[in-house]
């Protein structure tokens, strides 16, 4: 009889994207049950992965913390039944503040308790269950914020990425325009659509390019219409599915920070532009980036007078490759070993230890 586990995740992106990573690692070796808030339902193929909705109101309204507490109170309940129901015995939480009941649900059950922190500053709500988890899976032994005292609970993995995205491979084809992919992230990115297209115009006069890239629903039509004037070939999505299909034709990322885009342009050896967002929590995007800068692997910017730096950045590696050429060969050294069934062995050697 398989075993049976619970992942709890926040409802942005940069929490489900790990959580369904997770979920394919620990899908053959137990019975896998996925919980998160109403925001998280888009990233989520309901009748696939039959999540459980549990609705975590925020803690930071001091006017309403009593009620939101009470609340608290019956959603650990609910959360107790759910895991007794289901005879849960491990639980997993990529972070946020929807995972409180089920995390307290667990420790009154005395569950073993796994987390994973994807970002380069440790998260607020593993920060706070970080005493009472069993391991934390994290990219990288410098976490910022980690409690020395706590450093024992740490294990180091390779970052988590989609089992497809290990099979991309370059079509090996010459391609007369150079791709360049831009992506917001889960929320899309304004200062992308309107600070970065008349730099792609100019650029283009120089150089042959292709533009991939991602915006909102509502402007999908007048990016695709502004291309198409200027002679540039495009293609313009909102949430694509199939991501992969996108990922795999791009010569260079223009990305946000988020942990899960980088890791997975790293894997395909893809070299970036990263644009922290400045308000991500704890500016975790920053530090998110930063990482791949110390390996020599991507460019980072920020947003101050945006569209003149991205312009000359985009100039400068189309004019002379060699840099580019580092990067590339600097994110193939970067994930030697980096393959699924290695990240594989070592979350189930972790979880399987007494």
């Amino acid at each position: 009889m398989k075993k049976s586990f619970l992942i709890t995740t926040g409802g942005s992106g940069g929490h489900v994207i790990p959580a369904l990573i997770l979920y394919e690692h620990l899908s053959k070796e137990a019975n896998v049950i996925i919980t998160t808030d109403k925001r998280g339902l888009k990233y989520l193929d309901d009748e696939f992965y039959k999540c459980k909705i549990i609705n975590t109101p925020r803690l930071d309204n001091i006017l309403l913390l009593p009620f939101n507490m009470i609340k608290i109170i019956i959603l650990t309940l609910k959360s107790l039944f759910l895991l007794k129901n289901k005879k849960v015995e491990k639980i997993f939480s990529t972070g946020g503040y929807m995972s409180l009941p089920l995390i307290l649900a667990g420790k009154i059950l005395k569950l073993e308790i796994f987390l994973l922190e994807p970002n380069q500053v440790l998260g607020r709500s593993n920060k706070y269950f970080l005493s009472s988890c069993k391991k934390i899976f994290c990219y990288n032994k410098k976490i910022i914020n980690f409690p020395k005292n706590l450093l024992n609970k740490m294990v180091i993995i390779n970052p988590l990425v989609r089992e497809n995205i290990y099979k991309l491979k370059s079509s090996g084809r010459v391609k007369d325009k150079f791709t360049i992919l831009i992506i917001g992230g889960s929320q899309s990115a304004s200062i992308f659509d309107m600070n970065l297209k008349n730099s792609i115009v100019n650029i283009s006069k120089k150089k042959p390019i292709k533009v991939i890239q991602q915006t909102n629903k509502e402007n999908i039509s007048y990016l695709r219409d502004f291309y198409l004037k200027n002679d540039i070939e495009n293609k313009i999505f909102n949430f694509e599915n199939n991501f992969e299909n996108i990922i795999k034709d791009a010569d260079l990322c223009i990305t946000r920070s988020g942990a899960s885009t980088l890791a997975e342009l790293s894997v395909i050896n893809t070299p970036f532009i990263a644009v922290p967002l400045p308000t991500s929590k704890d500016n975790h995007q920053l530090e998110n980036a930063n990482f791949y800068k110390e390996n020599d692997c991507c460019w980072v910017i920020d947003q101050t007078n945006f569209e003149k730096k991205i312009e000359h950045l985009l100039s400068e590696i189309l004019t002379d490759k060699i840099d580019y050429l580092k990067k590339k060969e600097n994110l193939k050294k970067l994930n030697y070993q980096n393959t699924w069934i290695n990240v594989n062995q070592k979350i189930l050697e972790i979880i399987n230890e007494n």
